[in-house]
């Protein structure tokens, strides 16, 4: 039986962790943490993405952006968070096909799709 999502991972190019530091440390503002040693050794970063939760950006040689999958953030004052991208030079692009939902797109500095919503509204249980 599946009990949650533990992390999800990311590729990124050889040689990125210091913008991609600066991007999903200061921009986004998610806390890095330690990678276990043995797995330091292959570079990337690690970053908590919610009380149980992580995002790992792995180090991959023949790194290839994602343009279609990606992690969904779920985030608080979507509008203003929206403006802290945009502030910091970062595109987003707005969807609202999703009910119940505000959403946005951005990309991280290599190329990632990133999703961010805010619940609009309760779901209503399906029947």
């Amino acid at each position: 039986m599946i009990t949650g999502l533990d992390h999800v991972q990311l590729a990124a190019p050889p040689g990125s962790e210091t913008i991609l530091r600066a991007f999903y440390g200061g921009v986004l503002g998610l806390r890095e943490i330690p990678k276990p040693p043995p797995l330091a050794t292959r570079g990337g970063l690690w970053y908590e993405a919610g009380p149980a939760t992580q995002l790992h950006l792995g180090i991959d040689p023949d790194f290839h952006p994602s343009p279609k999958p990606h992690p969904a953030f779920r985030v608080t004052g979507i509008h203003t968070y929206a403006a802290r991208l945009t502030d910091h030079g970062i595109p987003v692009t707005w969807d609202d096909n999703l009910p119940g939902h505000h959403r946005f797109y951005a990309h991280d500095p290599v190329g990632n799709r990133l999703e961010f919503l805010e619940l609009q509204e309760p779901l209503k249980p399906l029947e």
